[in-house]
């Protein structure tokens, strides 16, 4: 018999969401979450080698702050949650925990219309944590995500820490 102690713990949710190479198949199962879906946020695209993703959100009477009319505050956040552990997921493959460890956002402007983000990635940034990651260590990378309107005026900045680490065989 074999001692327990000995084999190392392996993450069991880790890899359960593997996007794999189908940017197409997250859009899509993006587009009818329902939170997005009934809050009027789209996501447009998501580059082929996941280095980039493209979201929108039409403010409507049902899905925007009653007092001024404007971009619900929480549907702004929810444009730019996901995408950064998203993109480094696609980028990196299985074998890593990824989660963002704190969330900011700055609201500049009321939004109306349509307002939109583009979360980007580097493949630069993704070596790098790949590197950082490489020896067990974790890595905290801080990014940023502007919402503008369809005017080009910023709306919000969010930021947030992404937290990888690589998990053990």
């Amino acid at each position: 018999m074999t001692d327990q102690s000995e084999k190392p713990v392996r993450d069991p949710s880790a890899g359960t969401l593997y996007p794999g190479t189908s940017t197409r198949f997250y859009r899509a199962a993006f587009n009818v979450f329902p939170p997005y879906l009934f809050g009027g946020v789209r996501v447009k695209s998501i580059a082929p080698d996941w280095t980039s993703a493209h979201i929108t959100y039409t403010v409507r009477w049902w899905n925007r702050n009653s007092p001024n009319r404007a971009a619900f505050g929480g549907t702004l956040y929810s444009m730019t949650d996901p995408f950064f552990a998203i993109l480094a997921y696609g980028q990196l493959g299985r074998g890593y925990r990824i989660w963002n460890t704190t969330g900011s956002i700055e609201f500049l402007t009321p939004g109306r219309g349509t307002v939109a983000t583009d979360i980007t990635l580097s493949t630069e940034e993704v070596a790098a944590i790949r590197e950082t990651t490489a020896d067990g260590a974790k890595s905290l990378t801080q990014h940023t995500a502007q919402i503008f309107d369809r005017d080009g005026t910023l709306v919000a900045r969010a930021g947030q820490t992404l937290y990888v680490r690589r998990l053990r065989d």
